[in-house]
Order: structure tokens, then sequence, then C-alpha cells
């Protein structure tokens, strides 16, 4: 890929570290919202090109995914994200729900009405993507309900674990989603965001549990349909 001079500066500048870090967050939300299919090859030229940037950034980011366990790298041209088992599903779903509806209890106190009004919108967004089986928009909208609610918490490395895991999860989830449709799924987040609004955190903590135990259901499920 041929890069302007100012690009090249600003990779080999001051600009590296924030560049590498912007390589790095997009990637994440990549894996997060099921942008990047487990199974499949992920090609660092192609997401260079992609995110306009050398492969250097790229395979940086793709490094330090791999040690949170989100990708596999076996060889510079053998990076994909590592296939999906249930053992490995139960501990993802266990230490969802013991940080999620923490985090959620702990950011009650500090979520003010715009912040609400924005988990109000990431909540319409994802009924319509539930009703147009949207699986993209589904995606996206649904993390962004519980970033919105989570990242209200004074609790920085609890967030960092809690998109990682679902950073674990999500493309196997995409995959799940797209196979087998988003119309037999429960919306609990109007029962989080009523809780949020009345300042009800057991009634929080209640709601987030039951999302997270409505995607274990799924995945059991799926156990069933590929035995």
């Amino acid at each position: 890929m041929v890069h302007s001079e100012a690009a090249i500066a600003e990779e080999e500048g001051e600009g590296t570290a924030s560049l590498r870090e912007q390589v790095y967050n997009d990637l994440r939300y990549r894996l997060i919202t099921g942008k990047i299919m487990p199974g499949v090859g992920i090609s660092t030229r192609g997401l260079a090109q992609q995110l306009g940037v050398s492969q250097m950034p790229v395979r940086d980011a793709l490094s330090r995914i791999a040690a949170e366990g989100a990708v596999d790298i076996r060889s510079k041209r053998a990076v994909m994200v590592p296939k999906m088992t249930q053992a490995r599903f139960m501990e993802i779903m266990r230490l969802r729900t013991l940080l999620e509806p923490l985090a959620a209890q702990e950011a009650l106190p500090h979520i003010d009405g715009e912040r609400l009004r924005q988990i109000r919108a990431a909540d319409e967004a994802t009924d319509d993507a539930l009703r147009d089986g949207d699986v993209n928009a589904y995606m996206e909208s649904n993390f962004r309900f519980h970033s919105l609610i989570y990242g209200a918490a004074p609790m920085p490395l609890a967030n960092r674990m809690i998109e990682s895991l679902w950073m674990q999860f999500g493309p196997f989830m995409r995959v799940v989603y797209g196979r087998y449709g988003t119309a037999s799924m429960i919306d609990q987040h109007k029962a989080a965001t009523k809780a949020i609004a009345q300042g009800d955190a057991e009634g929080l903590r209640d709601a987030i549990a039951g999302d997270i135990g409505d995607c274990h259901d799924l995945m059991r499920d799926w156990e069933k349909l590929n035995a």
C-alpha cells in the first residue's frame, strides 16, 4: 500500500502511539460487534487497506488482542478468531454475570438525564433492529446500550474486562444470530431502562443478569441444534 509522506511521518513520529491505539480500538469494536467472523483468516493487509494505515499498527493491535484471547496468531499469514467451545462460552457467561450487574449497579448514581436519553435511544435502535431482523444493527445498538450503562461506572478496569469478554464472544454470537435470526430474542432493555429511571439498583442488576441469561439460553439452543 502506498502512503503519503504525511501519513508515513505520522506513523514514525509522535502520532505513532495514538495511531496504534486507534487501530487497536477499531479492531476491538469490529470483534465486539461481530464484523470479524470466526474461522475465517484475518488479513493484516486487508485490514490495513480498510483503515488506511500500514500493516505495522494492525499487526501490533492483533498481537495485543491475541494476548486477550480474542484471536489466534499462528503465523504472519494465519490469524483468526479461535473456535468457540461450550466450556469457553460458559466461562465467559459466568464472568459476564459477575461483572456486568456489578458495573451497572455502580453506574446507576452517575447516570444523568442526558446519558439516560442516550440509553433510551440505543434501546429504540435495538428494538428497530429486532423488528427488522437486522443482525448488524442489533450487534451495534446492543453493545452501545450496555456500554452507555457500564461506562458511567467509575470502574475503568472492570469496563476493560467486560469489553474483553464481549470481544471474545461477539464474533461467535454474530454467527448464531445470523444463522437463527433475532425473532426469538427477548429484549430485557426496557426493564433495565425503567430501573435506571426509578433509581432501582436491584431491578437494574436483575435486568442485566436476565439479558446475559437470555444469551446463555441461545447458546444452549445452538448446542442442541448442532449436536
